[in-house]
């Protein structure tokens, strides 16, 4: 297997460290994004969507979306999961990981591809051209804020995101914390110590260098 991947992109990395957890190893293809190689024929081939990462099975299926190679990688190497055990454990990691996606997330990807310069035309990723809503990304460091917000109240009632282990809603979110802090300078704030708890204990795990 193959994954298509970028150094510069943080759904490339939320990858990454679901396969430094789980010790996987694989063959790394980096997609330069600042040369624009997404939008080569060579790439096209292997994911219309021009988006990283994507993840090429050895019968050359292509599998792209963060939680569909999480979910082939996780059948495929079943050892340490981190998608969860029993059916309750599986559903509250989904759920957990959804909405650290939707409100945390996305509203850092809706910040900065709605500001940054070098993505003029190119608000929206894929194969689409959308030009830039500055209002956008006001609201969303909103959005930033409250789920901050909502972080520091659940994390003062449990040690990772989804409950008791460490799992993907804890990758999801250790990289929307990153990606805020550098992308649109937005870090933990200081009177967040259940986040701060949780974060630190995050980071500090090797995977998160992946």
């Amino acid at each position: 297997m193959k994954l298509y991947q970028s150094t510069s992109s943080p759904n490339s990395r939320r990858v990454r460290i679901f396969l430094a957890e789980k010790g996987i190893h694989l063959d790394i293809i980096p997609v330069n994004l600042g040369a624009k190689e997404q939008f080569g024929a060579e790439y096209r081939a292997i994911n219309p969507r021009l988006q990283v990462p994507t993840l090429v099975l050895d019968d050359g299926t292509s599998i792209a979306e963060v939680p569909a190679i999480w979910r082939y990688l996780e059948e495929t190497y079943p050892g340490m999961p981190l998608l969860g055990s029993s059916a309750k454990e599986k559903a509250l990691i989904t759920m957990w990981e959804r909405r650290v996606e939707l409100d945390g997330f996305a509203a850092v990807m809706e910040a900065v591809r709605n500001t940054v310069p070098g993505l003029k035309g190119r608000a929206l990723s894929g194969p689409y051209d959308y030009e830039q809503i500055p209002a956008l990304a006001e609201r969303s460091v909103l959005r930033v804020k409250n789920f901050y917000d909502d972080m520091e109240g659940r994390l003062a009632l449990t040690p990772f995101i989804a409950g008791e282990i460490f799992s993907v809603a804890d990758i999801t979110a250790m990289v929307t914390v990153d990606f805020a802090t550098g992308g649109i300078q937005l870090p933990v704030p200081d009177d967040r110590p259940a986040l701060e708890r949780w974060y630190q204990s995050v980071s500090s795990r090797s995977s998160a260098g992946a």
